[in-house]
């Protein structure tokens, strides 16, 4: 039983900083890529950034120059550094690996952590 355990959310005054963790337990062949997602009230669940596993990064638009995604192998976890927030960052935020399942590949979701940020 694979599990990902988000942590790290809260309230915070735009400007201010977040960073949350995903620590990631169980049996987990490869992992191909990990990611963070968000999903404010009534709007679709959207990709933050991902990280691949050879250690390439990626952002949306909406937060390049303010989040950073990290990983840990050591410690099997995956972080999100979150600078400048805004407003618009709140939401609920989904750790995200896809591993390995067999002769395919598997998702696997946490059940994520809430940001509120304050104007």
């Amino acid at each position: 039983q694979v599990q990902l355990v988000e942590s790290g959310g809260g309230v915070v005054q735009a400007g201010g900083s977040l960073r949350l963790s995903c620590v990631v337990s169980g049996t987990i062949d490869s992992i191909h890529r990990r990611a963070w997602y968000r999903q404010a009230p009534g709007k679709q669940r959207e990709l933050v950034a991902d990280i691949s596993s050879g250690g390439i990064t990626n952002a949306a638009d909406s937060v390049k120059g303010r989040f950073t995604v990290s990983r840990d192998n050591a410690r099997n976890t995956v972080y999100l550094q979150m600078n400048s927030l805004k407003p618009e960052d709140a939401g609920r935020y989904y750790c995200y690996v896809q591993a390995t399942c067999g002769f395919l590949f598997c998702d696997h979701w946490g059940q994520g952590t809430q940001v509120t940020v304050s104007s």
